[in-house]
């Protein structure tokens, strides 16, 4: 099943959230400027502190016709009828989660080099996140960044949507869409500035 994505996925992280403002308040708006796709990853939340958040996130979503995935929690995405997950290296397989989800499910998967994403296209994942393109100071010290290359290489060999990743900013957007990807993952671009709307607006017409 061909699934028809935006080129442009939010990844949620309240910790960027500027102070004063709350997770909930900041997708909304991104929601109302027009945010198509999100991931709720807060990875130090448990199940009982997720649901509640997921759940409000899905009543959003469904208002706005926007798709909700929910980072590695199949059971969360089950509860609250998220549009699917997105897998990294610890979540369950993907094929398992395709059985559990069914066809219609969108499931992503995080990938770091060309095995990954063959591997995440042979299970039968949606899309790939790849990365991170360029620096950014959450994913140093994981070492250096992919660069611009790998992403055009990864991308001629990818049959899948791949979303560029990791510190996709205004300025090097053009960049990373002429290399090949189909869209850009990004987190503190849109969630950590002053004004999320001006931020989505600056960033939605270069796609």
């Amino acid at each position: 099943m061909t699934k028809l994505l935006p080129s442009l996925y939010l990844i949620t992280d309240r910790q960027q959230i500027q102070e004063g403002h709350q997770l909930i308040g900041v997708v909304e708006e991104l929601l109302q400027a027009g945010i198509k796709m999100i991931q709720l990853r807060e990875k130090d939340l448990s199940a009982a502190e997720l649901y509640p958040l997921a759940k409000e996130l899905r009543t959003l979503t469904h208002q706005h016709k926007s798709l909700l995935l929910v980072n590695d929690r199949i059971d969360l995405a089950q509860a609250v009828g998220a549009d699917g997950v997105h897998l990294g290296h610890h979540s369950l397989p993907i094929k398992m989660a395709r059985k559990i989800l069914g066809l219609n499910s969108l499931i992503g998967a995080s990938t770091h080099s060309v095995a990954e994403i063959e591997s995440a296209q042979n299970q039968g994942a949606d899309f790939v996140t790849y990365g991170p393109v360029y620096f950014t100071p959450s994913k140093a010290i994981y070492g250096a960044p992919t660069g611009i290359e790998s992403l055009q290489d990864v991308c001629k060999k990818c049959k899948i949507p791949i979303y560029a990743l990791g510190g996709i900013k205004a300025n090097n957007i053009q960049a990373t869409l002429q290399a090949g990807a189909h869209g850009v993952a990004m987190i503190s671009a849109l969630l950590a500035g002053p004004t999320p709307t001006q931020a989505y607006q600056e960033i939605s017409v270069l796609l």
